[in-house]
């Protein structure tokens, strides 16, 4: 499960501003309302149970299931995700109502919702921009915390000094980390020596942005006039991190879906009885 950050309303304001500036009205019917009506489901979850991860975590987790190599619906991904129970759920049957939904119909809302994201991700990564700041290119919904709390008031920083404040996009990439290691079946290196090394280069950059931002801040993410709280060097990570998503999009889904080995046990000698229990043998019988 992903680890619940502090400042629930300031993480809701962040949210909203770093849409406001990703979103384009062509780009998706997943849009600044749609996040804060997904960002207050998720804070009434966590009424229930504080473990429900931030919507960053979230983003990174869906990002890298639409990176997977096959389908993983919700009938997988939301038991691990949101309520985190062992239950096993057949693709084929509707979705039972799940801790910490208050109800099937909060249930099916968050689901479309995600749903709505998945469909945008999926439609940005499917064509690669020249570059990453053209309109359509994809754009994790990351968070620059630090920045946010640098920009308040004394007295509200001196409140949270102390508290650990995650680094820009080190959460969103827990997230994607967290379902590449969930689903390790689905991300086993192929046999191809060059494609297994592409993707563990992709997805070392994505750890690296993981880490903590331990360089000089130089500017800031939430706002541009703000107190510098990110390092060049994390942006470029951040860069290199959407490039790896690509990549990784692209190899996967060229690969496609693994394909289980069956072996045959073989077909008996001629001269071997017959497997269908006649008492003959198989030459003339079954086998004639």
């Amino acid at each position: 499960m992903g680890q619940a950050l502090h400042c629930p309303a300031l993480l809701s304001h962040t949210l909203r501003a770093m849409t406001e500036a990703a979103s384009t009205p062509s780009s998706s019917t997943f849009g600044p309302a749609e996040l804060d009506e997904l960002d207050a489901l998720l804070d009434d979850l966590r009424t229930r149970d504080e473990l429900v991860p931030h919507w960053e975590f979230c983003d990174g987790a869906l990002t890298a299931l639409v990176c997977s190599r096959r389908p993983i619906g919700p009938h997988e991904w939301l038991p691990v995700l949101i309520a985190d129970t062992d239950a096993v759920l057949a693709p084929d049957e509707p979705l039972p109502l799940l801790p910490p939904f208050q109800d099937l119909a909060q249930q099916q809302r968050f689901v479309q919702l995600w749903q709505q994201r998945w469909d945008q991700v999926q439609a940005q990564l499917a064509e690669e921009p020249e570059a990453l700041d053209a309109d359509d290119a994809f754009q994790p919904e990351v968070i620059d915390m630090r920045g946010a709390i640098a920009g308040l008031p004394e007295e509200e920083r001196a409140e949270m000094e102390g508290e650990e404040v995650p680094a820009f996009g080190q959460i969103w990439a827990a997230g994607f980390l967290f379902v590449a290691d969930g689903w390790s079946d689905d991300w086993e290196p192929p046999r191809d020596k060059d494609t297994a090394e592409w993707i563990a280069d992709s997805l070392q950059t994505i750890e690296d942005l993981a880490e903590d931002d331990k360089g000089e801040p130089v500017l800031c993410m939430y706002d541009e006039d703000g107190p510098p709280s990110t390092s060049q060097e994390r942006l470029e990570t951040f860069g290199e991190a959407i490039w790896a998503v690509y990549d990784l999009y692209r190899i996967w889904h060229s690969l496609g879906p693994r394909v289980e080995q069956r072996i045959s046990a073989g077909q008996p000698g001629r001269n071997d009885p017959c497997p269908c229990g006649s008492g003959k043998k198989f030459k003339k019988c079954c086998g004639a």
